[in-house]
């Protein structure tokens, strides 16, 4: 059985038909799920294996063989996070018996500490409440710590006894924590308040809590009368409200269920000397539901009442004390009601899909919340006031060294994969813990809870330090910045200077360390936290700094170690070796920008710190007096004036400018190696030094520079077509030449994509003879060894002509060696105050010329492929964040927003573009608006936050014309001062100048923004107007505002388009977030088992494929915990496996994970968790459960709705499935005006000549059949069979079901017709012919839905299997030459539309 998608992108070089892992359907996922491949910059992957080592493909390997021993662990399995460690010892059960519950069993595994079986009982319904115990074996207690194999005499079966310890002060506080945790263990508000790694899901509501029991739902699903279809008004075709409320439905579960009215301290705490003597721990006050109102005493033996009231205290035991060890025990006896509902909750509590408790790794805010009460709760008073730093609770020595822990963890062993793994997890837990930590100091600092460590100085240059982290402001202090653009270049510093720690981090060179960074925005403010290098405090930078400048390079010094340990970045980093002047004239050699400054720590470890320029320049946006952009940039307008001069190209465009001279180095080689060949014909004997290579090693070499000169866009013009004529060796010579630059750098695949020349040659065949896989691989192989021993022979062992042919090659695409191709980028060109020395001239020259080139690529290559991209549905961005996604991904600076939208607007394929263009003028209009409204909080007072904000929000979105603020009234002045107050004129005071703020102002504002910083021009003077031209939706710019700048504001019905009222009173503002970036760490080597696993789905071996994925969940959940985004696809790619291979349960338990997983980590209308939610209801629909698959289909509506309206292509496969999924539950009229807005939108956005269209002109055909309108039925089926005709031809199978389909349609009208003209003849005794109108099966229902989402099922013979493998191939063959050729754009669309079906 094998899948094979329903629509391919034309354009997508590696895409296969059989690419299971995202067929068109998933739209945008398509974007994403590569994505996974590179999220943080093309290249890292590929170093990132390699710094294990030479390969990492020996280690996977043995990883495989080990790990398939317990590979079939349960997955289920939270709390036993060691199961994937490799090792062959599986897990062995123990039973354990507790005070007062049954002995029960648990299965634990070799590795596990006893700690863990701690948790596990702390979590459990029967033992929950117990905190302070010990484990006992035979009478003697484990040690926490230990693993339980290194315990002697523990093993199946062993009893282990729960033994109750008596308390310490410690102890105590951790029960009363842990026991309030509880309580509150379903209650939302933390999620609300955006604190512990809470966060929102709302999956559970639709599918009537878990899916996995869907026995007793099922037969409730057959019936199809119980089922109620119809969607709420606003989710239908057409409607026009967007309403708010249904963003959060109501979850019963929430109601909380009181236990107590009030837990607090008491405040007779702590406990006077002579009681501390008795045992007294520490004293609570208790309020029970009741209202019996009791004072206990937590003491070394447990918890007891004493006579203590609020003003009298008398610690004595009342009488019954009821002495208890756990507070719930005690709790229960003195209130029935405390009992009942504290059983209940705890059901509850458990009955919940771990996914919907666990906390994420980093805090997901949410930006609308209901109104919450605020409940007293005494640990949550005690955490603010107590300086809890980091977790003093748990770790002994108070505050933590978090620069120690971050180089600590760096510097762990990666020898072997378990040494690598928990490495990884180390990193990914310290940096998760220091991103949370920095982000709560960020806010105390803002929001001034923390003093500066230079008071004295005016605000903006104070700088903090809290926790052991170092704060300091975006602004430009002591003209630091001056001359690359003030404070504008201060703000982009630390996200350029986070890029660059993100990239040295990624490239992992042992004895080179950054500084653990995190960049926070809170209320109009830039902070950036950095760890501590040890000893910098006490001493003056001049003196610490010993390699780079700390004036932007006057005066420059160097270090040995420094330069051999960045050389080693120099390579993936594309970062060239040069020399620059310093102050004396004298030469420094660099090898990284000047401002790159070297420090040695006290701990004697080489740190380097303010990595702002790792990225070369972008020249479109520097001007540069003297210097001329190429004609490519100039007709775009370019070099165009930014508000500073830190503008740098991304990572991600570095690696793909490479590539492309890659591409042409190769094309280069070839064409002189086919004249050289042409020469030689005459002359046979010449023969060069290599003839050892195999045949095949040079065929697939020469196929890969054939496939590859088709592939590349350049401004060649000779294409080489008949490139594997030349079987003569000399191109194998060139082409190891070629690689000869890979093979002696560490990491092979970072610099010219080996790599792609093999995967374009192993999974697109060679073009012209279908070659096996295998043997070219092999080839391949060959020819690297072969490169190797010549790089040995230091080039001499080539011919002198192919030693040409590579020089010339190397010349023309500016590679900085001329033996090999290599091409590196000097960041230091163009920074004001670095001079070179005379003897680089040329070098200089060379290096100019180079980033002019790539200043050129990214405006002649890259925005071109993004726009074809999203015009074959490539590229699927539903909102802001996406659409940034889909630019930095193919390294295009959100700087370019305006550019892209000329360039959208020039394109004659306009029309089907709509929705990038419109997605894009959101995005640049609500940056615009934050750009603002960060200038605009600055200047706010604390008191006056929300209403400052309401009254920004009501002049950017309120068609309310002179919205007027609301200065805060103030509470505290008495009746006769507030009169006064009142006449103020509002901007009288400095801090009340945000209140003159009016709505054509800031619009105004924001047009004139969108000039002079995307060079774009928005002519609209008010919201209306925008809304109108632009056919916005007002609560998507909501969204899109709210996100980018942290507002959350309450969820209600907003009225935006009043005339007599603003929208937004100071009482709709709850909150504001801050935004954090920060370092994202990687796990790869469960990556790279993610990436071999979807290649081999994509060759089409599906069993292979999903153990490879298995193995990689495996992995990841052992780097990165149980949450994370990378699990997320994982287990949505595992999910399609299984339903492809016919297992629909399980498909549906992982994807109910993927679901749920996707709201916690990337938020509930996240565009992500909407594909989720799609992929979801179609298994639900395959497992029968039908009333679910609706709930979610329509939930998945309303979600992009509100995300971005209802045109958009995506809108179009939703309809469909909804449509399909109404006509299986006979909704006729319903599923009519689903399934022709999906024709609709195809239409629109597919052309009307496209097979989607002829698809779903069939899909509503069928609905009319059923019916028995069979006129408008025929009409639909002609149109698709026209569509059929003209695109596949007379003979192709689809047109001729359609043409059958006709023919038995018309037969159906005709006998229609007949029994209809006898009953006119006859009356009513006419003999009436009992006519077939049916319901559709399930099982048709299903074919479709798997077609409209990608899914195809064809039962095969293995020999079919080998055919199909390689028509796949010719036809990616045709679609490559396809690709050079595209006369017009007629034949990209036939092209598109004749590839996928079969």
């Amino acid at each position: 059985m094998v899948s094979k998608t329903d629509d391919i992108p034309a354009s997508v070089p590696d895409c296969n038909p059989a690419d299971v892992a995202d067929g068109a359907g998933d739209g945008a996922q398509d974007g994403k799920e590569t994505r996974l491949k590179d999220s943080c910059g093309c290249g890292h992957n590929a170093d990132k294996a390699m710094v294990n080592g030479d390969g990492a493909h020996e280690h996977t390997g043995e990883a495989e063989l080990k790990q398939h021993g317990n590979g079939e662990a349960d997955a289920e399995e939270e709390s036993n996070e060691q199961e994937v460690i490799v090792i062959q010892d599986t897990g062995f059960t123990v039973k354990i018996q507790a005070p007062g519950t049954e002995p029960f069993d648990l299965q634990v595994s070799p590795q596990e500490m006893v700690q863990e079986i701690h948790q596990v009982l702390m979590d459990r319904e029967d033992t929950c409440h117990r905190t302070c115990f010990s484990l006992q074996l035979d009478g003697n207690v484990l040690d926490n710590f230990a693993e339980l194999k290194s315990i002697e005499g523990l093993q199946e079966g062993s009893l282990l006894k729960v033994v109750e310890e008596p308390y310490t002060v410690r102890e105590a506080r951790i029960h009363v924590r842990h026991i309030r945790d509880l309580l509150k263990s379903l209650d939302p508000s933390d999620a609300y308040n955006g604190v512990d790694c809470n966060s929102l899901s709302f999956l559970s509501i639709f599918t009537d809590g878990d899916l996995g029991d869907s026995g007793k739902r099922k037969k409730k699903g057959n019936d199809l009368e119980q089922i109620d279809c119809t969607p709420p008004e606003h989710i239908l075709p057409g409607s026009k409200e967007r309403p708010l409320v249904p963003l959060q439905p109501q979850n019963k579960d929430w109601k909380p269920m009181q236990c107590l009215k009030v837990l607090t301290m008491s405040g007779w705490n702590p406990p006077p000397g002579n009681r501390k003597m008795h045992g007294d721990l520490m004293y609570l006050y208790i309020v029970t539901v009741e209202e019996r109102h009791v004072s206990v005493t937590a003491s070394t033996r447990g918890f007891y009442l004493n006579q203590s009231t609020t003003y009298s205290f008398n610690p004595k035991p009342a009488n019954p004390s009821f002495l208890s060890h756990s507070l719930v025990e005690l709790l229960s006896q003195i209130s029935p009601a405390f009992k009942k509902n504290f059983t209940a909750l705890q059901k509850k509590r458990v009955q919940r899909h771990p996914f919907e408790r666990i906390a994420t790794p980093f805090q997901v805010y949410s930006w609308t919340a209901p109104q919450v009460d605020h409940a007293m709760d005494c640990v949550r008073a005690e955490d603010a006031y107590t300086s809890r730093l980091g977790y003093e609770e748990h770790i002994p020595g108070q505050t933590r060294d978090w620069n120690e822990e971050l180089q600590t963890t760096r510097e762990l062993p990666r020898k072997n994969l378990p040494e690598r793994l928990l490495r990884e997890r180390a990193i990914f837990k310290v940096h998760s813990d220091f991103a949370a930590a920095a982000t709560r100091g960020a806010m105390a600092v803002i929001d001034g809870n923390v003093m500066a460590i230079n008071p004295g100085e005016e605000t903006r240059m104070q700088m903090f330090i809290w926790n052991n982290i170092f704060f300091s402001l975006g602004f430009d202090v002591r003209d630091h910045y001056r001359e690359l653009g003030g404070d504008a270049a201060a703000h982009a510093a630390p996200t350029n200077d986070l890029n660059g720690v993100r990239a040295y981090g990624a490239v992992d060179v042992e004895g080179l360390y950054t500084l653990g960074t995190v960049v926070v925005d809170y209320r109009g403010y830039r902070v950036t936290a950095q760890s501590i290098i040890p000893g910098i405090l006490e001493r003056e930078q001049e003196q610490s700094v010993i390699y780079g400048s700390i004036d932007f390079g006057k005066t420059v010094v160097s270090h040995s170690k420094y330069l051999e340990l960045l050389e080693k970045t120099s390579r993936p980093l594309k970062v060239q070796r040069h020399n620059v002047l310093n102050e004396k004239n004298e030469t420094v050699e660099l090898c990284s920008s000047v401002e790159c400054k070297g420090i040695i720590g006290n701990d004697g470890r080489h740190y380097i710190l303010d990595l702002l320029r790792t990225f070369p320049p972008d020249l479109n946006f520097l001007p540069v007096d003297g210097e001329e952009l190429p004609p490519e940039s100039q007709r775009q307008g370019f070099p165009r004036q930014h508000r500073h001069r830190l503008a740098c190209l991304r990572q991600e465009l570095i690696e793909a400018f490479v590539e492309h001279r890659y591409l042409l180095f190769m094309k280069m080689a070839a064409l002189q190696l086919m004249q050289q060949k042409a020469n030689k014909d005459s002359n046979k004997t010449e023969t060069p030094a290599i003839t050892a290579t195999s045949e095949t090693s040079t065929e697939s070499t020469a196929d890969t520079i054939q496939t590859q000169t088709t592939t590349s866009d350049s401004t060649e013009t000779e294409t080489c077509t008949d490139c594997t004529a030349q079987t003569d060796s000399s191109t194998s010579a060139a082409s190891q030449t070629a690689t000869d630059s890979e093979e002696n750098s560490s990491e092979p695949a970072t610099n010219g994509p080996l790599d792609s020349a093999a995967t374009q040659n192993g999974a697109c065949k060679s073009p012209l003879e279908g070659k096996e896989l295998e043997e070219s691989i092999p080839g391949l192989a060959q020819a690297k060894e072969l490169a190797e021993t010549l790089v040995a022979e230091d080039g001499s062992g080539i011919d002198p002509k192919s030693r040409e042919v590579v020089l010339n090659a190397c010349k023309a695409v500016g590679s900085i060696s001329n033996t090999s191709f290599d091409i590196r980028f000097n960041p230091d060109i163009f920074s004001p105050g670095v001079r070179f020395p005379d003897n680089s001239v040329d070098e200089v020259q060379k290096q100019k010329q180079l980033l002019k080139d790539a200043a050129a690529f990214l405006v002649s290559c890259q925005i071109p492929s993004l726009i074809k991209d999203c015009l074959d549905h490539s590229a699927l961005p539903m909102d802001g964040a996406t659409l940034t996604e889909a630019l930095h991904q193919r390294g295009i600076n959100v700087r370019y927003l305006g550019t892209i939208l000329e360039f959208v607007e020039k394109t004659p394929a306009k029309a089907q573009l709509e929705h990038i263009y419109r997605i894009g003028v959101s995005e640049l209009i609500t940056r615009c608006a934050k750009h603002i409204f960060k200038t605009y909080l600055q200047g706010v007072e604390l008191s006056a936050l929300s209403a400052a904000v309401s009254h920004f929000l009501n002049c950017f979105l309120s068609s309310f014309p002179d919205a007027v603020a609301h200065l805060p009234p103030d509470e505290l002045v008495s009746r006769r001062k507030s009169r006064k107050r009142r006449n103020r004129v509002p901007g009288g005071g400095d801090n009340t100048a945000w209140a003159s703020l009016t709505p054509s102002e800031l619009w105004k504002n924001i047009a004139s923004e969108a000039q002079s910083y995307y060079h774009y021009n928005i002519q609209c003077e008010s919201v209306d107007q925008v809304v109108e031209k632009y056919s916005f939706q007002k609560t998507t710019l909501l969204r899109e505002i709210s996100i980018k700048t942290g507002i959350q504001i309450l969820i209600k019905e907003y009225n935006f388009d009043s005339r007599h009222k603003p929208a937004f009173t100071e009482e709709d503002i709850l909150n504001i977030f801050p935004v954090v970036k920060h370092v994202n760490p990687k796990a790869s080597d469960a990556f790279h088992f993610f990436q071999s696993g979807q290649a081999k789905v994509q060759q089409g071996f599906l069993k292979e494929g999903c153990e490879l994925i298995n193995e990689a969940l495996n992995l990841f959940n052992n780097v990165y915990g149980a949450m994370h985004v990378e699990i997320c696809a994982c287990l949505r790619l595992l999910a399609r496996l299984n339903y492809i291979m016919g297992d629909h349960p399980e498909a549906l338990s992982n994807q109910q994970k993927a679901a749920l997983m996707s709201e916690r980590v990337l938020g509930i209308e996240h565009p992500n968790t909407i594909q989720e939610y799609m992929h979801l209801a179609l298994y639900c629909f395959a497992n029968g459960q039908l009333s679910t698959a609706l709930k979610l289909l329509y939930r998945a509506r309303y979600l992009m709705l509100l995300v971005c309206g209802e045109d958009h292509p995506e809108m179009a496969l939703l309809d469909s499935n909804i449509g399909l999924v109404l006509h299986g539950v006979m909704e006729y009229d319903l599923s009519l005006r689903f399934l022709e807005n999906a024709l609709n939108i195809n239409t629109k956005y597919h052309g009307p000549r496209s097979l989607k269209v002829a698809l779903s002109h069939h899909l509503v055909a069928r609905v009319y059949e059923s019916k028995a309108e069979f006129r408008s039925a025929l009409q639909h089926e002609k149109e698709g069979y026209t569509i059929y005709k003209n695109q596949m031809g007379e003979a192709h199978e689809k047109t001729k079901e359609s043409s059958d389909y006709l023919k038995y349609l018309t037969q159906q009208a005709v006998a229609l017709q007949r029994t209809m003209n006898e009953i006119y003849k006859n009356g009513s005794n006419a003999s009436i012919m009992p006519l077939k109108f049916t319901a559709p099966s399930m099982a048709s229902v299903l074919e479709q839905l798997n077609i409209i989402n990608g899914i195809i099922f064809i039962p095969l013979s293995q020999k079919d299997l080998e055919n199909l493998k390689a028509e796949v191939h010719r036809r990616q063959q045709l679609q490559e030459l396809g690709k050079s050729e595209e006369p017009t754009e007629e034949s990209q669309l036939q092209l598109e539309d004749k590839i996928p079906i079969d």
